[in-house]
Parts: C-alpha cells; structure tokens; sequence
C-alpha cells in the first residue's frame, strides 16, 4: 500500500493510529487505486503470542495495517505513549459493523473465508443487502482451488477468519496470487457478520469488560487467553514503559 499513516511502537509491531473513518478511508483508497490492502488486528493476545513466538513479529510486520483491537492495546498506548497514542478506543467487532455498512453502500462485494458452514451461511440472512461473492469454511479447502474461487468470484475484499495465526500466515504466504484488493484477519469477529458474536451489553463494553463476557460464556476455553494472559500482557507493557523510561 502506498499511503502510510502514523503508526507507534507496541513490543516491536507497528500499530496504526486511525480511526474506524480512516480505516474504511484506507479500505477504499486500495480499491479505488486497485493496490493491495492487507490488515491484521492486535490485541492482548497477540502482544503475548508474540513474546512466544518472534518470528511472528515479522509476519504482522507485513501486514499493510495493524489495527489496535481492544481496550488493552488501548491502554498501553497511552500508557506508554501518553496523549501521542491512540485518540480512541478501537475495537474490530464495532468497526466490522462500519464496515458492512460502508459495502452496502458502496455495493462491494466480499468473499468469506474461516469458521464453519452454519456460521457462514448466516451472514446473508444476517445481512440480505450484502454482496457476498463466496464462502469457504477454514476446515476443509484445497489452497490452490480455494485462491481460483477468489478470484472467479470478482470479490473486492477477501474476510478471513482462520483464527491468529493461522490467518496471518495465510494472507502473508497467498496475498500475491489473490486478484481481491483488500485481505482482512477477522478470528472470531467473522461472527459479528453472521450476527452469532457474544458480546454483552453496551455498558460492559463501554467499561472494556467484554472479555469477561466471552470468558463466562466458556470458562474452560478461555480461561488460559483472559486469566492468565491479561495479566501477562499488563506485566509486559509495564516493563516496556519501564525499559523506555530508562533510556
């Protein structure tokens, strides 16, 4: 992508600093151009995922945008970068929403690619005005066939929803045989288009609690990613200000 926006350090990933309206700016601006768009999301887990795994640096790194996704990686900005960090919240499951509004409007045509066949059948009941180019569940597909459905379909963004980090070393390894402008990470947020995402009340979400709705809703699966991990990743942001501080 040629048009860069700022972006700010967060334990070696550069995060952009748009806003949703700058988002969809950009989505459009690669469409209009016809240049390529790749956009990955970074959020909590993803800071801890790549402490795990530094080669997974890289691969983000690659992305044309790197989203903010949540109030943690909201907090560490300006935590670490006071009034220059992030001027709002951004959330992926309230842009999706911008988003599908912006494709109806201006009649773009998307491919869906991950989770399961019920879910992804939903989305055109969910969202009758929709131009949905094509679907592909992310359990059972040929790469090769899968890449020449894409392109047949005449999509314009390809929304993709393998889970991290399958998805980014999907787009990253297959951007250059796709026709599509604009490659999207969803993970679970490919349920905010199907209408299945859990996500609480408004007042949860406002308070930056809407994991703690998504971990009562299974204990078990996510009982690693949010007790375990949100703590982590606090403990990591705060030895990156301490580190900078010293400096």
């Amino acid at each position: 992508m040629h048009t860069k926006k700022p972006i700010i350090d967060i334990a070696g990933i550069g995060v952009s600093l748009q806003t949703d309206e700058e988002l969809i700016e950009s989505i459009e601006d690669a469409i209009q151009r016809n240049i390529n768009c790749t956009i990955a999301y970074y959020n909590a887990r993803t800071v801890n995922y790549v402490y795990k795994r530094n080669d997974f640096t890289a691969i983000l790194n690659g992305f044309d945008i790197v989203h903010a996704d949540g109030v943690g990686v909201y907090f560490a900005s300006r935590f670490l970068y006071g009034k220059n960090g992030l001027v709002r919240r951004f959330s992926g499951s309230d842009f999706y929403n911008v988003l599908i509004k912006n494709c109806i409007s201006r009649k773009r045509r998307l491919f869906f690619f991950g989770h399961d066949d019920q879910t992804l059948h939903k989305i055109k009941s969910n969202h009758p005005d929709l131009e949905v180019a094509g679907l592909q569940n992310g359990y059972e597909y040929d790469d090769d066939l899968l890449i020449h459905n894409i392109n047949s379909s005449s999509a314009e963004i390809l929304i993709c929803g393998l889970g991290m980090p399958r998805q980014e070393n999907w787009i990253i390894q297959n951007r250059g045989k796709l026709n599509c402008r604009v490659m999207i990470c969803t993970g679970e947020g490919i349920r905010v288009f199907s209408g299945t995402k859990l996500r609480g009340p408004l007042f949860l979400r406002n308070l930056g609690l809407e994991w703690f709705v998504r971990f009562l809703s299974n204990p078990f699966k996510y009982f690693g990613r949010y007790i375990i991990g949100n703590p982590l990743f606090l403990y990591r942001i705060i030895v990156l200000k301490l580190r900078n501080l010293r400096r």
